[in-house]
């Protein structure tokens, strides 16, 4: 196998960045994310990047050049890769896989964590400027946008799924076992 792309899957604060930073720092991964195209877009027009914003940028996005664009995006940015390995930590839809299925090397990976403890990790963070203060039900309310909402129905479809409900050793240790499994 020439190359492994890993596309995860997994709710809002679910460690999808996590695992992408242990596969950077152990494999030499790279990582290349879906949002990225839209925290440029939203900083060029100097709008915040909160999960509302990119929501609706991504949401109109689409509308107006097809379901699709983001995937030829991060298709893109594969093929200019160098790299032996690139994760992709937030894939949301299956029009964003679309291309990406197609690759040999493509593994579709959930990461999966109760609901609470995303809660608990979101406001710890500082990824989006409304996450520290964000209330419980605000939580509970994106988990509900469109582009949320369809994780869940991918995550049935993934190659390999990690709970991420413990500490990082038992995540990191998911993980390693995971890549031994693709690599053979």
């Amino acid at each position: 196998m020439d190359r492994i792309i890993i596309g995860l899957v997994g709710e809002l604060a679910s460690g999808k960045d996590t695992v992408a930073d242990h596969l950077k720092e152990k494999y030499g991964s790279e990582t290349i994310s879906f949002s990225k195209s839209l925290r440029d877009i939203l900083d060029r027009l100097f709008l915040p990047q909160t999960r509302q914003n990119m929501a609706n940028l991504g949401i109109d996005l689409r509308a107006r050049f097809g379901q699709d664009l983001l995937a030829k995006v991060i298709a893109e940015e594969i093929k200019a890769s160098d790299k032996k390995m690139a994760c992709l930590p937030n894939v949301r839809l299956e029009s964003d896989i679309v291309y990406l299925k197609e690759i040999p090397g493509f593994f579709l990976v959930s990461v999966n964590t109760e609901a609470q403890t995303r809660y608990n990790r979101l406001i710890g963070r500082n990824q989006n400027p409304d996450d520290k203060t964000k209330t419980w039900e605000e939580f509970l309310a994106d988990s509900e946008l469109s582009t949320e909402i369809q994780i869940r129905d991918l995550i049935p479809t993934c190659k390999y799924h990690l709970d991420n409900n413990g500490n990082f050793e038992s995540l990191y240790k998911q993980i390693d076992e995971m890549i031994v499994k693709i690599r053979n």
